[in-house]
């Protein structure tokens, strides 16, 4: 008994070690998604934010066509580098609405300017609280709302060029 009692210190750190290996190898799921996916778009109604184009409200979505819905931010770097491809969807037939998070006007301007102007309308979102009745975590992310309404997909990050024909192909699947 006592030769078992000299080795358990040992066998309880390889234990220990082991664990923390495997966690540095394969890290754990670290994006949050939504809870609302399949269900509907919950209830907003965000003033515009740039001249000459809409704000967002739920009425908006479910009119038997599906949409993108992009969350994003002007200060936001990965939002800089996914214009490219919401371009490309937008040239490909998507409909694509914003929801701009805690920006200002003169800001998302200035970005869609530079960076080109994918949406239709775009939310004025300052205190985020559209953001986290979506239960979108971050910017920029991508929601495709079905044709009557209902959040069909989330996309979490940035959209990359791989990413286009998939949210072309969930589009096509909430008709």
């Amino acid at each position: 008994m006592r030769r078992v009692l000299i080795w358990l210190p040992l066998a309880l750190f390889a234990l220990i070690f082991a664990l923390v290996t495997s966690g540095l190898v394969k890290p754990g799921e670290r994006m949050v998604h939504s809870a609302m996916v399949g269900k509907p778009m919950p209830a907003m109604n965000l003033p515009a934010l740039v001249p000459g184009k809409a704000g967002i409200a739920t009425m908006d979505f479910g009119k038997g066509k599906p949409r993108l819905l992009n969350v994003f931010a002007s200060w936001c770097i990965p939002c800089i580098a996914e214009a490219p491809q919401l371009m490309k969807l937008k040239a490909a037939g998507a409909e694509i609405d914003a929801i701009a998070i805690r920006d200002t006007g003169e800001a998302v301007q200035a970005f869609l300017k530079q960076n080109g102007d994918p949406y239709t309308r775009i939310g004025d979102d300052k205190a985020s609280a559209a953001q986290l009745a979506l239960g979108s975590s971050g910017v920029p992310e991508t929601f495709v709302i079905d044709a009557r309404g209902r959040i069909a997909y989330q996309h979490i990050g940035d959209v990359r060029e791989e990413n286009v024909p998939e949210l072309l192909a969930e589009l096509e699947k909430a008709k």
